[in-house]
């Protein structure tokens, strides 16, 4: 079983800053892919940003410049720095891991997602 936990969300005014953790725990060979997807009201869930193991970053053009996406390998964790926040910013923020697991003896990817986090910027 993995467990995947977020925090560091909340209100924030136009052009401040936030900072999401997301935090990884459980039965897990490696984690390739840690990634922040946020979901805004009436909207579908979209990409905001993620990052490989090796350290390959990918950004929806909509943050490109303003928030940046690093991990902790070591402690199963990874960050999304959030600055020069725009009221169209405000969505859910949820964490996806994808993961190598082995429950049974043989080993396959697996995705997880976080409980989500809201992010609300006010103009």
């Amino acid at each position: 079983q993995v467990q995947v936990v977020e925090s560091g969300g909340g209100l924030v005014q136009f052009g401040g800053s936030l900072k999401l953790s997301c935090a990884a725990s459980g039965s897990m060979l490696s984690i390739n892919v840690m990634g922040w997807y946020r979901q805004a009201p009436g909207k579908q869930r979209e990409l905001v940003a993620e990052i490989t193991s090796g350290g390959k970053t990918d950004y929806a053009d909509s943050v490109k410049g303003r928030f940046t996406i690093s991990r902790d390998n070591a402690k199963n964790t990874a960050y999304l720095q959030m600055n020069s926040l725009k009221p169209e910013d405000t969505a859910v923020y949820y964490c996806k891991v994808i993961a190598s697991v082995s429950p049974h003896g043989v080993s396959y990817d697996a995705q997880y997602w976080g409980q989500g986090s809201q992010v609300t910027v006010s103009s």
